[in-house]
């Protein structure tokens, strides 16, 4: 049983790492989006974060290149509001802004870390269809010594460029996980949000 959840949690570290690099490191589209766009946006992300891993670079100089993706090409205000929940309703301009920063350190961290476990596999893309407002690729992860398990891609243009908003990984959602993760942390620190921005530049 053991091995079984720790086969489980390196998946979803591997997983959820690709996928925060995905939301985080997606440049803007000039057209509105189609299958096609979304497709090739998936492709095109995987290639840069397979580069990214393939440097042969130290790994606090490759948290620090994912960091510098994040900063430049991500929604980083509308996914850092989204993992605060409804705690950002409170929150003061201020607070938003420190939270937000600190958030995207947290996430360089926190999966970035886990990126070297995913060198000699690959993601391959399966098919996308469009749902609702959005687009979803469906694709399949292959890693060294595991089976290879389903990734969903939640891609939408609503924010005025491209950009991957949730990740479904073997039906557990990216954006409800983080949202879940730092309300917890929130509620250890009595709802102070100032306590936890604090704490979580050092997290992750």
């Amino acid at each position: 049983m053991s091995q079984v959840k720790n086969e489980l949690n390196r998946r979803y570290f591997i997983a959820t790492g690709l996928s925060a690099a995905a939301m985080f490191g997606l440049p803007g589209q000039a057209v509105a989006l189609t299958d096609a766009s979304a497709r090739a946006l998936v492709d095109r992300v995987v290639g840069d974060i397979n580069k990214v891993i393939a440097s042969g670079k130290s790994q606090s100089a490759m948290i620090a290149d994912f960091e510098r993706i994040f900063g430049r090409y991500a929604d980083v205000n509308v996914i850092a509001r989204s993992a605060l929940g409804a705690d950002s309703r409170r929150a003061s301009n201020g607070q938003l802004r420190a939270f937000t920063d600190a958030f995207k350190g947290y996430v360089a961290r926190k999966y970035g870390k886990r990126f070297r476990e995913f060198i000699g596999g690959k993601i391959e893309v399966n098919s996308v269809r469009k749902v609702k407002s959005w687009h979803e690729v469906l694709s399949t992860v292959q890693l060294r010594g595991s089976s290879p398990f389903d990734v969903r891609f939640l891609v939408s243009d609503r924010s005025g460029r491209d950009l991957f908003f949730d990740m479904i990984i073997e039906g557990v959602s990216l954006r409800i996980s983080e949202r879940t993760e730092i309300g917890a942390m929130l509620d250890r620190r009595n709802g102070n949000i100032d306590a936890l921005i604090a704490d979580l530049k050092n997290a992750g």
